[in-house]
């Protein structure tokens, strides 16, 4: 984890436990290489809306396949793809494979809404990368909730 990071949770009450792992690409991958680590493990898609200016960072399970046109209904949008990786640099400051709720740190102007699902939301545990594939946070559910209120990015709960 970049010492950025690591002071802006630390300044922020954001309690961890930080995992090393081999780097891991797909939830397949980080099933065999992060297994030991406890919580919910999530995955997380970043989506923007093609007809306005609206982007999503999506947050699920990690074994839950995400239903897009759900999504897509309780968002009250028309059509969702996948952003491009200069956007995502831009937007979250971060590469593929490495997307998490920890870019929301990156988002200076908040244009970024952060979709969690529901069993994430209220799980005691969830883990998620610190912006690199290579290591995991451990976060309680406290420390998480915290996380996310203190970026200030807009929050939807959602049970897809």
């Amino acid at each position: 984890m970049d010492s950025t990071l690591a002071t802006w949770l630390d300044d922020n009450g954001v309690e961890y436990i930080l995992h090393s792992h081999p780097a891991v690409f797909t939830a397949a991958e980080a099933k065999i290489h992060c297994g030991f680590i406890p919580g919910l493990h999530c995955k997380n898609l970043f989506l923007e809306e093609k007809t306005g200016d609206n982007y999503f960072l999506v947050t699920i399970p990690a074994d839950q396949r995400l239903d897009i046109k759900s999504l897509k209904t309780k968002l009250n949008c028309s059509h969702l793809t996948f952003v491009d990786e200069q956007d995502l640099e831009n937007l979250l400051g971060l590469t593929k494979g490495a997307v998490s709720p920890l870019g929301l740190v990156n988002d200076k102007d908040n244009r970024v809404i952060y979709v969690v699902e529901e069993s994430v939301w209220t799980s005691d545990i969830v883990s998620f990368h610190p912006n690199i594939n290579t290591e995991t946070l451990e976060l309680s559910q406290d420390a998480f909730h915290l996380l996310i209120k203190n970026t200030e990015n807009s929050i939807k709960i959602v049970k897809l």
